[in-house]
């Protein structure tokens, strides 16, 4: 038997663990007990990360669809067509006709390249991945405020903390070893102070919980600093040497005060002042979100004031402190360093900015790259759905799946000219293609991943890919080659990430060589470097801390005699994202085998609702049938879905209105409806 340490690929923690294979299969998997983040343990995902590797759903040879239906086809076949046909719109519409949509499955290395091929080969910005979906308002609220999208901390700070604070987050399904160390810190004499209306495992444990309603974390936040400033507890110190416009911000909160926060939110005012005092009493205090304060039409706005609470405090740049977004994909941040975004090379440089993209064109052998952003990923759905955009090649993701208001996506995906997608499985996407492109997955190739803690860490090699499968580098290479361009010729993953050091300052000092056994948090700038695990120590990477205070907005979609409840939408703890990987793992789908809705027993009273009945649930957009619920895990009002399910798909029903900044869906709040089937 052979043992290859890799990277689980699943959620954002980064775990790590050995892949043992026999005779080129995969038989388990063994935690590292060494490893700084894992230390020994996995969640149940990452015990059964190699059960899907071998089902036999998985893509072996090309498709190309032929009088209706997908159809085998040699390698040469499909990569001939999909260089002809892309040229082709290009010539018929300009080169923005085309949409990349890069995958934070895939490696550092290949969303580099498909970056690459976008803008060096096609000569188009439009390229986007699916942190347009989960964390794209970080990226925008955090660059605004400190300089920089990431996570500021280490995940080992929680160790040293006094007082976490986890909102938007239900940690222990979403990123289980983070999680699982947040209770261990909480038994340890660690506070815990939880804000979500869901009665989450976390909030059992909690000093304080606090169930505001959905779309209010504005108010929540904007009290907690009202009651911070009016109490004396703000870091003065820190506010006047490391920040700037907090009397901009001091005045905006003002009228904030803890009733009418609580109006609001629902909350009591005693606890929002509770709340307040619980995060500003403590010397260091952490702060952990995720999509639940993201996935929102103010987004940004959410994230604005995470950012100005922890600055009011002083909770920045030291150990046990921190503003920490958690990552959702196992690569979403690395997706996102690498550049598979519509306005950034990698290393978060501007292509409007004329002495990036000549340094990046010299580097491409290219006399030129275009200047202008390109659409964000959900800009460009939109884009194809009113006939405006006419092609896309779309790597690793399910959009028809994890888009909002499936219908729409289906429309926008119908509507195009040319639909490439390069995935493991024939997903509900690659079902609607033009040329399906078979890869291989994570365990069959080398590269690297990016944690939610910023740490790059090797991806190894365990076991071939299956039939004519190929890397995701391999395949966006052979592309290029075939349309001209000889400057993506590569002996291996390394050479790309030796390119990728050149020109990402962050990344400078990342080589293969350096990563063992465990990765490097970037910045890590000079061969030399040490990596970074905390961010903004002596200054914000923007210089000075920035306060942008926020106006609040409700969520565009607001329940009404119609259509009377709230849905929300998450993840479960046996299931990932669109279930692509977890659903054909025996285990995981024994243990969650279908779609659910959770609703409040008072709810359920009321329309004469039992446990375990057959619903249909109605949105303006559309329509799904579920099993029911009946629990206190959520409030009154409120119902819970998770998307992981085709055959109950939540995002059927979700409003596709976006985020004006970040271009985020707002996924968290929309008004359903439910009736009783017979």
């Amino acid at each position: 038997m052979k043992r290859t340490l890799t990277v689980c690929p699943y959620c954002g923690t980064g775990c790590m663990f050995y892949l043992v294979s026999d005779n080129g299969r995969l038989i388990g998997v063994e935690a590292s007990s060494t490893h700084p983040v894992s230390r020994g343990g996995l969640c149940v995902k990452g015990w059964n990360a190699f059960a899907f590797v071998h089902h036999p759903d998985r893509l072996t040879t090309p498709l190309i669809r032929k009088n209706g239906t997908l159809q085998a086809a040699t390698w040469d076949e499909a990569l001939e067509l999909v260089v002809e046909r892309l040229a082709q719109v290009q010539q018929r519409h300009g080169r923005d006709a085309l949409m990349f949509a890069s995958s934070a499955k895939a490696t550092n290395e290949e969303n580099y390249l498909l970056m690459k091929l976008a803008r060096a080969v096609f000569q188009t910005n439009n390229i986007d991945h699916c942190a347009r979906l989960c964390h794209s308002s970080t990226v925008t609220g955090l660059a605004e405020t400190f300089g920089s999208g990431a996570m500021t901390n280490a995940i080992s700070c929680i160790d040293e903390t006094d007082v976490i604070f986890v909102i938007g987050s239900n940690t222990t399904e979403q990123h289980p070893l983070i999680g699982s160390r947040i209770m261990n810190a909480v038994r340890s004499g660690t506070r815990l102070l939880v804000a979500d209306n869901r009665r989450i495992r976390l909030a059992r444990h909690a000093d304080l919980h606090l169930r505001h309603r959905n779309g209010s974390d504005v108010p929540l936040l904007c009290g907690m600093m009202q009651v911070i400033i009016a109490e004396g507890l703000a870091d003065r110190e820190f506010i006047a040497t490391r920040t700037e416009n907090y009397e901009a911000l001091a005045e905006s909160v003002a009228p904030w005060t803890p009733e009418r926060s609580a109006a609001e939110t629902g909350l009591e005012a005693a606890d929002i002042i509770a709340a307040a005092r619980l995060y500003a009493g403590a010397k260091r205090a952490m702060i952990f979100y995720s999509m639940g304060i993201t996935q929102h039409s103010h987004g940004v706005d959410n994230v604005r004031c995470i950012a100005s609470l922890a600055m009011l405090t002083g909770n920045i740049g030291r150990p046990g402190t921190g503003v920490n977004p958690l990552r959702g994909q196992n690569n979403v941040q690395g997706g996102c360093d690498m550049g598979a975004l519509p306005d950034l090379y990698s290393g978060y440089q501007k292509v409007s900015e004329p002495l990036h993209r000549q340094r990046f064109a010299a580097a491409w052998g290219v006399p030129a790259l275009p200047d202008t952003p390109g659409l964000p990923l959900t800009r460009a759905m939109d884009a194809a759905s009113d006939g405006k955009l006419f092609a896309m090649f779309i790597m690793g993701e399910n959009p028809l799946l994890s888009d909002p208001d499936q219908h729409h996506a289906r429309k926008a995906l119908e509507n195009l000219e040319l639909l490439v997608v390069q995935d493991i499985f024939l997903t509900e996407t690659a079902a609607l293609a033009h040329i399906v492109l078979p890869a291989a997955c994570y365990a069959e190739k080398e590269g690297t991943f990016t944690n939610t803690e910023r740490r790059v860490q090797r991806v190894r090699k365990a076991v071939e890919p299956p039939g004519e499968a190929r890397s995701d580098q391999d395949i966006i290479c052979a592309i290029a080659q075939r349309a001209g361009y000889d400057g993506m010729t590569y002996a291996d993953a390394s050479e790309v990430m030796d390119e990728i050091a050149t020109l990402t300052p962050h990344y400078g000092g990342i080589s293969y060589e350096r990563l063992d056994p465990h990765g490097i948090p970037w910045p890590c700038p000079t061969p030399d470097h040490p990596g970074t695990p905390i961010l903004h120590q002596q200054r914000f990477t923007r210089g000075q801390g920035h306060f942008s205070p926020v106006s609040h907005r409700l969520p565009q979609e607001q329940p009404d005699a119609d259509y009377p409840l709230v849905l929300t939408t998450g993840r479960t703890y046996f299931h990932w994202h669109t279930g692509t990987m977890t659903r054909r793992t025996h285990l995981l789908d024994r243990e969650e085998p279908g779609s659910f809705l959770e609703l409040h027993p008072d709810d359920a009273t009321r329309l004469s609702i039992r446990h375990r009945e057959r619903l249909l649930v109605i949105s303006r957009r559309g329509s799904i049938q579920t099993e029911a619920r009946v629990t206190s895990m959520v409030i009154p009002g409120v119902v819970f879905m998770p998307f992981h399910f085709a055959e109950g798909a939540a995002n059927r029903l979700t409003n596709n209105v976006l985020d004006p900044e970040s271009s985020i869906p707002e996924f968290k709040v929309c008004a359903v409806r439910l009736e009783k089937l017979p």
